[in-house]
Formats: structure tokens, sequence, C-alpha cells
């Protein structure tokens, strides 16, 4: 999978999109592109970034050279975002924080979109949700979201211990909104997980993504 995975045509969608809704998101891997422009494939070096969590605390992926790393792109307001959140998600959460995996939950919506938190709201949304996230980052301006060519929530990167993608794309399979549908899906962050778990390469390294867009700056006002 090359870097071309990132291209225009989702950028153009994501300004389309109303802000009231949550439109259904499945791109292509040679279609696919974050509003930014090229984003990092699987087999390539993780961009570095410092994010602020819900506690208000500095947290860089720096920190965490040496550990696997899941980042997962989340909206709560997103139907596919409350379909793996029934359970499925915190369960895959508790999971792999107990086998030492850093697992961090990343808001990229920007002020007056669905799924934008801040400080307190940050805060009670974690504990609603029960996630077992070892940190909610937040990033109000998409800077990180676009660096990694977050598309859709839920999107999903792992990252080994060199700090180098394994994985990049959709969560699973099973492309819908339905809970029903978590059922015997093939979940491609456990499988990637696995993989690395055992020091095999990743069988597979990119997954398209699907869900609600990711909601940018510059979807505000459409």
């Amino acid at each position: 999978m090359t870097r071309l995975f990132a291209v225009s045509l989702a950028a153009l969608a994501l300004a389309a999109i109303p802000l009231t809704a949550c439109q259904p998101q499945t791109v292509a891997p040679d279609r696919a592109e974050a509003p930014a422009g090229a984003a990092p494939a699987a087999g390539q070096a993780a961009p570095a970034f410092t994010l602020v969590d819900a506690d208000g605390t500095q947290r860089s992926l720096a920190d965490f050279r040496g550990r696997t790393v899941v980042l997962e792109w989340t909206n709560e307001g997103c139907p596919y975002v409350k379909k793996h959140y029934t359970g499925a998600m915190q369960a895959l959460q508790r999971e792999a924080v107990a086998d030492g995996v850093v697992w961090l939950t990343i808001i990229s919506s920007s002020p007056g979109t669905q799924g934008y938190v801040e400080g307190e709201e940050a805060r009670a949304w974690r504990t609603r949700t029960t996630g077992a996230a070892t940190h909610l980052l937040l990033d109000p301006t998409g800077q990180v979201g676009k660096l990694f060519g977050a598309v859709t929530t839920p999107d999903m990167r792992v990252i080994d211990g060199e700090g180098i993608l394994r994985f990049v794309g959709g969560i699973d399979d099973r492309p819908t909104n339905k809970v029903e549908d978590l059922d015997g899906a093939n979940n491609y962050v456990r499988a990637a997980l696995d993989d690395l778990e055992a020091g095999r390469p990743v069988r597979t390294p990119f997954a398209t993504p699907y869900g609600c867009a990711v909601k940018y700056p510059e979807t505000v006002g459409t």
C-alpha cells in the first residue's frame, strides 16, 4: 500500500456534510485522503505529535516509544461509533491495555461540530462510555487527524514499538452501523495486535475505513 491512498476527493466530501448529520463514509484505499493531503501508510513511520488530554495534560507519541500504540478516532454522535461502543470497543481497549498496549482515543471534531468536547465534557464522555483507553486526547484543530489521514469515525492505527505504522484503516470487515454485525466480524485491530505480540508480520496492514466523516474545521457552516 503506498502513500497514494490519500486523494482530494474525501476532502471535498467532508465539506459537503451538514453539521447535524452523520453521513456514512466508506473510502476505497486508492481514493482515500486526509483533507491535508498525503498520509503515512502501513510500513511507514508514524508522525510525531503532542496533544492535550481530557485532564489537561500534554501527551506525546514519543512518550510511548518502545510500546505498541493504538490510535482510535471517535465521535460520540456517530452511529458507527455508537455501534462499537455498545461494549465491543471497550472490551478491545481493556484487552489491549491489559497486554501493555497504549490506547489513545482521539477526538478531532472541531468546535461547533458533532462530537466536540473539552474539559469536563470530555471527562464526562470518558466516564459515560466506560472506555478503557489509556488517554483521551483532544484535537480540535484537526491537525493530528489530518497528519495521520484519519477520514472517518472510527478510524484506527496500530503503531509498533519502533514507531512504525503496522495497521491503518477500518476497524473490521462489517462496514455498517448495526450492532448485530459485530457478531462474527473480523476485527483487524485485534488481529494486528495479535500478530505483533506473536512477532509475525501483520497480515492485514490496511482495511478500508468506514463510518462518519471526521468533523474537521472546514465542515463548520456547511
